[in-house]
């Protein structure tokens, strides 16, 4: 982890990188030693042990906000971004666009399916993770949303503002069912009794911590502290403020420890798992103490960051946000010798099989759906998930996507009906009858204005907007599965002879006009097997010299889904994994 960035994007600097600046005291350095491999010269000595600092994630905006669950751990940006990752890899998951200003505070539900996000826009905001797709936006505040946090049976969100009210939402119906007011300053953190659904825990700036039940009335005493969060089993609830941090029993609200910081006014603080520690940060530097027993003491500084530190989670380690723009992961209690460990259980594969995948190269983007209905965008050149939407597209093979004018647009045949449904503003634009033959496939006209709908015996047209029949062509031979290939408001089929033919669609009021094969402008460079019920496997030939320069080897030889351009080929398959491949190496050759 420690080297992982580097790893990932240059395999070749292990030799450069990695095994030189590895610890002294590692596996590593003993087992690629100046002896096993002259040309790696390892820097004994360099750095006796590994570093509390396990790994930094660089970012380009300022994160302001943290939450984790289940694996995943979310960022909010001051941008209004939301990113998912992996707490593993670190690689992006999910990307969920939304807010339009600084995203203030994430929560996920205890069950990992939702998130809740407010922002410096006013909103609050509820996500479903599996989709990317924003499921409700609650909105009533009138400064900014500082935290949210969501009742165990994901029923009821709180949340607090700089307006200095709490508010109540219905989860189902979406509307506020409550507000409680009198605040005399911001209200900086609300929270959710992890056991009890009915009791959730404020603190305000005025210093001000106080418990309250979902009818928004105050049970018990109020203390002092301008932050609090609880325990994850709920037992114990950590509240700060100034350079006191004080650990209280949730049932006795008895006193379990009084954390003093010691450069500074605490800012954020949380839990390890097992409660037996406390994080806290101040400015840039981060601490934790050992809570258990009677002798509280602090037992890490985590220095590391050059500017405050925005949030702080706890997961199996810790993780910070600061306004350097980056993100730290550092191991407690980090071990001097690398231990090597084995997962005997394998990682189930949770995405739903892909269905269909696009290029928009003008665009950037890759676009897949998946079984589930589930369509996600991806950025050619980085393979990040850009976003992610659900689409009531469940179940059909005979599907395409497109961004058309920023809006995304997904097509499907279902039913002896083609569907056409926009994903700006989620509903169906329309649904028009279908030959009642055998599909051969659908796509989208490259210019975004048709449906074009292939089956054994024609090709036919619809217009994406009004649902008009645009033009149709009766075809005197079979079609191969799936070949479609579209280029403005052109479409070109394939047949079982290997013959390639093409009409032109986009000419008002005549029928399509038949191309010639000479009109299809296309590399040297050709798709072979790449029909979705291919048997040999899938490759890229080169139509010069006769010669295949590239072959998908070992479990990604045949996909279920693939779309070549010429210079990319997008390969999507039935365990939801999508690849992306750039060409243009061969095609300079």
């Amino acid at each position: 982890m420690q080297h992982f960035d580097a790893i990932h994007d240059s395999p070749l600097h292990i030799y450069d990188f990695a095994l030189p600046f590895s610890p002294s005291s590692s596996w590593l350095c003993e087992h690629y030693s100046v002896e096993l491999l002259q040309e790696v010269k390892v820097v004994k000595g360099a750095l006796a042990e590994w570093g509390a600092c396990s790994r930094t994630i660089s970012l380009d905006n300022t994160p302001w906000s943290l939450a984790y669950q289940k694996g995943t751990f979310a960022i909010g940006f001051c941008s209004g971004q939301i990113v998912v990752h992996d707490v593993i890899t670190g690689s992006q998951v999910a990307v969920l666009p939304g807010h339009v200003d600084s995203v203030r505070s994430l929560t996920f539900s205890l069950d990992g399916i939702f998130l809740v996000s407010g922002g410096d826009d006013n909103d609050v905001k509820l996500w479903d993770i599996q989709t990317g797709g924003v499921v409700k936006t609650f909105c009533g505040h009138t400064n900014y949303v500082l935290s949210v946090s969501i009742s165990p049976d994901c029923t009821t969100i709180a949340s607090g503002s700089r307006d200095e009210t709490i508010r109540l939402w219905h989860v189902q119906a979406g509307d506020c069912f409550c507000v409680i007011d009198g605040f005399d300053n911001d209200v900086n953190s609300v929270s959710f009794s992890p056991t009890n659904h009915q009791l959730f825990m404020s603190a305000s700036k005025a210093n001000t911590v106080q418990q309250w039940d979902i009818n928004g009335c105050q049970i018990g005493p109020t203390y002092e502290g301008s932050g609090l969060i609880f325990s994850s089993d709920g037992t114990h609830f950590v509240s700060w403020g100034g350079r006191v941090a004080t650990v209280r029993n949730s049932d006795s609200r008895g006193v379990v420890a009084e954390l003093q910081n010691p450069s500074g006014n605490f800012q954020y603080c949380c839990f390890s798992p097992n409660g037996k520690f406390v994080a806290g940060s101040a400015d840039n530097t981060s601490y934790i103490w050992d809570i258990t027993g009677s002798d509280h003491h602090l037992i890490m500084t985590l220095i590391g960051h050059t500017n405050v530190i925005t949030s702080l989670i706890f997961p199996s380690s810790l993780i910070s946000a600061s306004e350097d723009n980056t993100v730290k992961f550092w191991q407690i209690g980090a071990p001097s010798t690398d231990p090597v460990t084995i997962d005997t259980k394998p990682t189930p594969l949770t995405s739903a099989s892909i269905e269909s995948v696009s290029l928009q190269v003008r665009d950037g983007v890759a676009i897949s759906s998946d079984q589930a209905g589930v369509v996600k965008t991806w950025d050619i050149l980085t393979g990040l998930c850009k976003a992610s939407f659900q689409t009531p597209a469940k179940g059909s093979i005979w599907r395409d996507v497109q961004l058309i004018e920023g809006r995304l647009i997904v097509i499907w045949h279902q039913g002896w009906k083609i569907n056409i449904w926009d994903g700006e503003k989620g509903e169906f634009l329309q649904t028009v009858d279908a030959p009642i033959s055998s599909a051969r496939g659908v796509r989208i006209s490259g210019d975004g204005s048709k449906v074009f709908y292939l089956t054994e015996e024609s090709i036919q047209a619809w217009s994406i907007w009004t649902g008009e029949t645009i033009g149709k062509v009766e075809l005197k031979d079979d079609p191969w599965l799936d070949p479609l290939y579209v280029d403005g408001s052109k479409v070109w089929v394939c047949f079982k002879d290997s013959q390639t033919q093409g009409w032109d669609f986009g000419i008002p009021a005549t029928s399509p006009i038949q191309l010639s094969n000479t009109s299809l402008d296309k590399t040297h460079l050709n798709l072979i097997g790449g029909t979705r019920w291919s048997t040999g496997p899938c490759g890229i030939k080169d139509a010069v010299t006769g010669k295949e320069v590239f072959q998908l080897a070992g479990k990604y030889t045949n996909p279920g889904e693939v779309q070549w351009d010429g210079q990319y080929l997008v390969v999507g398959y039935e365990s939801g994994e999508v690849l992306i491949l750039d060409f243009k190496h061969v095609l300079l050759q």
